[in-house]
């Protein structure tokens, strides 16, 4: 039985490819290709073109280091990661160790920046300097302006050493050493970055007293500072040769590989099975790395293959000690790492990597296989050297990372032969996923048994040459109709897309059975289950499974149902991720999320063609849908869900929304049979885009607000309209302004509104899918492929970047690029009519 499992396995790897070995083809250049992508944790990204160019990254840009190399005829060639250790600490950042600076909230005199400068009149405090949501934040910072000055003191001459730059910042944000600029920043805001200095910089520095002096000015929302210096220790590497990267394609649920090493061809695959249908599945926390060679020469060849990866994926900072271990079950071979603390559910916030559960890397118990815990050199000379891990002695690296890393490392003989194929896989189990309203929450694939995830990686492994057929079929599927609804730029978008949308979630089960989809918003404030996130990712959920879509949903309508949110809108959020207890964002967004809500959730009437979740929460849903009577029409001076946008009274474009949210609540009446509601909110709804229509007309366009008609922003709120059919909005309104829009394009796209030339890639796609024709559709679409394809910003897709230079402005990893998927919904939808 087992043999025949093997060479179904088998025939899997050596066929999937097809005949030519090729794998499909997405011609798209990702500022990120996805590699491991379970949760809004556990995830790997290559940031560069070729796989061995650059450390595997965590989305947040964090190494999650992953190292394969493989070895033929005795000549050993990397193929993806780097080998590196993680950089020491000169003098630390917050994350690592709160430090003590001088700072002022008034404009200093000038000279500021300088070593001379006298800041004894300046305040003392710990960083990091902030406001209350940001990571590591000790001394409070609420004013638009901050000023930092940190006296540093090196025991060592600067100028031989490999140093660093690490520095966090929100929003604009200037920093000097010794007086000389080194970073000044635009209106952005980015953590943990990581500038190498130029011997200019390190000239300016010296044994002894150094300053580090820095200017940071908050625009809007939350604020950060903090800084240090770190160095690069001198070690030496074998692994040092790299393979030849022949293509990267990026499909939904699978990234491949190709490379030539030497004689051979590598043929490498990610692969995530985030198969909608399959909730188990999708929530089970493994992921494939499967590999297959084949001679380029006709002849044998001896071939050994090595994967590693480090404790950095089980951790939030590398000074958090670790502890590591070996076991062997069900014919699978184990590799466990994880803390020593194990403060489960407690680090919570934004810019945060897990520091709980265990991270595992596993593969077949059997006689070609070596594993081992080890010391991070030594792993890979001896795999270089003879070409396993078997023969090394045991040892267990010291539990500071910082003093010594951890390699967690496996070797396959893999023979002397002309072709061979298998897999290794990648865990993690997070024993308790999301705290919601004070209860532990599991995650939906998990129970209480102690062997969960052992089981979980046995069946990952039963299941394997099942679930990449499946997972090949779904992408051929998804590219074909995604090609059909928007052309082959727009297909390539939404592969992208796909794994990102989903694994910016976490499945949940809840206390009494119930299914929650719990959203973290990267890189923008770490909240969890935010509604206005919700509502730009569910296109995808709609068109897959609507089911997860009221996952996602029914927290929000929870906290109003049980008295926890007594509002007259619906929360922004559920907390700050992991812990789902309540909003903690600090403003409401009360007709943004009111007619989120509403919008969505007649948009899963739509598409379950009845509207039995609407009764569910009808008193609810009447409740806002009265509020956007009385508030919708002409919004008040709030935040929407582009709150980086600032606050903004008379918004149109938040102005639709509620209209089309009335409309849906009253087509849901019409459905349950309540003819008189129905009734009364549709004519309101109609009524009011009458009046809509009169106040934001402009001419050749519509406005931004209603009372500046030299104004513009995209309309994409009314995509809804016209998806669900309520026809609110005549086509030549619609038709008007896609052909304003179209004027005024930049290269990499249409800006959001007149304000700025930023934009939201989420939004574009929505506003081309108002397009009546694809031609339209597609001058919308391809600037925004050609945006990710060219853009310097390397890193999971962003949705707020500048349409002038394709840079990230800020947001990555979002699940919001689930947006993408409008275009197909609505090709799905309009089959239903």
């Amino acid at each position: 039985m087992k043999k025949i499992l093997f060479l179904c396995c088998l025939f899997i790897f050596m066929t999937s490819y097809g005949k030519s070995q090729n794998p499909p083809v997405n011609k798209l250049r990702a500022p990120a290709y996805p590699l491991i992508t379970i949760d809004p944790y556990t995830s790997a990204w290559s940031f560069s073109n070729v796989l061995y160019g650059d450390a595997i990254r965590h989305w947040t840009g964090v190494k999650n280091s992953l190292i394969g190399a493989i070895r033929v005829d005795q000549k050993t060639y990397r193929f993806m990661g780097t080998e590196e250790v993680s950089l020491v600490p000169v003098v630390y950042t917050a994350a690592i160790q709160r430090w003590i600076g001088h700072y002022t909230f008034a404009q200093p005199a000038n000279g500021w920046e300088n070593p001379e400068f006298n800041d004894s009149s300046w305040k003392t405090g710990k960083a990091a300097f902030g406001t209350n949501e940001q990571p590591y934040r000790e001394t409070p910072w609420e004013t638009s302006d901050i000023w930092v000055r940190r006296s540093i003191t090196l025991k060592d001459d600067p100028s031989s050493q490999d140093l660093f730059l690490n520095y966090s910042h929100d929003d604009v944000f200037e920093l000097y050493i010794n007086g000389i600029q080194v970073v000044k920043t635009g209106n952005s805001w980015n953590n943990n970055v990581l500038l190498h200095l130029t011997d200019k910089i390190k000239k300016s520095l010296h044994k002894g007293k150094n300053i580090i002096a820095a200017h940071c000015h908050n625009t809007t929302g939350g604020s950060y500072v903090d800084f240090g210096l770190y160095r690069k220790p001198a070690t030496g590497k074998y692994l040092d040769l790299t393979a030849k990267q022949k293509s990267v394609s990026v499909m939904p649920t699978q990234t491949y590989y190709v490379f030539n090493c030497g004689p051979i061809q590598l043929n490498l695959t990610f692969c995530s099975p985030l198969l909608t249908d399959d909730l188990k599945t999708l929530s089970r926390p493994v992921n494939y790395i499967s590999y297959k060679t084949s001679s380029l020469d006709g002849k044998p060849h001896n071939v050994q293959i090595y994967f590693e990866a480090t404790p950095e994926w089980a951790v939030n900072n590398t000074s958090q000690e670790v502890q590591s271990s070996r076991f062997n079950a069900d014919g699978l071979t184990f590799l466990k790492t994880g803390t020593r603390s194990q403060h489960i559910l407690q680090t919570k916030g934004d810019n945060v990597r897990i520091d709980w559960g265990y991270f595992y890397m596993a593969g077949k118990n059997n006689k070609q296989s070596a594993f081992t815990i080890n010391d991070y050199r030594s792993v890979k000379k001896a795999f270089a050297t003879t070409g396993s891990v078997a023969g090394l002695q045991p040892h267990q690296p010291n539990a500071n990372m910082e003093k010594e890393m951890t390699a967690l490392a496996f070797s396959e003989n893999l023979g002397n032969s002309k072709a061979s194929s298998g897999k290794v896989m990648i865990g993690y189990d997070d024993i308790y996923s999301v705290q919601f309203y004070e209860k532990n929450l599991r995650a939906w694939w998990r129970n209480d048994n102690p062997n969960a995830i052992v089981d979980a990686f046995s069946a990952a492994d039963k299941e394997c040459c099942s679930l990449i057929k499946k997972c090949s079929a779904f992408d051929r599927k998804l590219m074909q109709e995604a090609r059909f609804a928007g052309g082959e730029n727009y297909a390539d978008l939404c592969a992208l897309a796909y794994r990102q949308a989903i694994a910016a979630h976490k499945l949940v089960r809840g206390e009494n059975g119930e299914l929650y989809f719990f959203s973290k918003e990267n890189f923008s404030n770490g909240s969890i289950g935010t509604v206005d996130v919700t509502y730009p990712s569910a296109p995808l959920f709609l068109y897959y499974n609507p089911d997860l879509l009221k996952g996602m949903m029914d927290p929000i309508f929870y906290a109003a149902e049980s008295g926890k949110w007594n509002k007259p809108f619906p929360a922004h959020d559920s907390g700050t991720y992991p812990l789902a207890n309540g909003q903690t964002y600090g403003e409401d967004m009360p007709v943004e999320e009111a007619g989120n809500m509403l919008i969505l959730t007649a948009a899963i009437a739509k598409a379950e063609q009845n509207a039995s979740y609407a009764e569910k929460h009808w008193q609810s849903l009447t409740t806002w849908a009265d509020y956007l009577l009385q508030k919708g029409l002409d919004p008040e001076n709030q935040l929407c869900t582009d709150d980086f946008a600032g606050h903004l009274a008379h918004n149109t474009n938040l102005s639709v929304k509620a209209i089309v949210g009335i409309a849906g609540y009253g087509h849901m009446a019409q459905m349950l049979g309540k003819d008189e509601v129905a009734q009364k909110y549709l004519s309101a709804a109609k009524e009011m885009a009458q009046k809509w229509t009169a106040m934001a007309d402009a001419g050749d366009h519509f406005s931004l607000t209603f009372d500046k008609k030299d104004t513009w922003s995209q309309k994409y709120n009314m995509v809804w309209d016209k998806l669900l059919g309520y026809e609110l909005f005549p086509s030549d309104l619609i038709n008007r302004e896609i052909a304003y829009y179209l004027t005024k394009q930049n290269r990499y796209g249409l800006p959001l509104d007149s304000r700025a030339t930023y934009t939201k890639s989420d939004w574009i796609t929505w506003t081309a899918t108002l397009a009546d024709d694809q031609d339209t559709f597609e001058k919308l679409i391809d600037p925004v492929y050609n945006a990710f394809n060219e853009s310097t910003s390397r890193i999971p897709m962003t949705d707020w970047y500048q349409t002038t230079d394709a840079k990230q402005v800020g947001f990555q990893a979002r699940s919001v690029v689930g947006g993408y998927f409008i275009k197909m919904l609505k090709n799905k939808l309009n089959l239903q009519k």
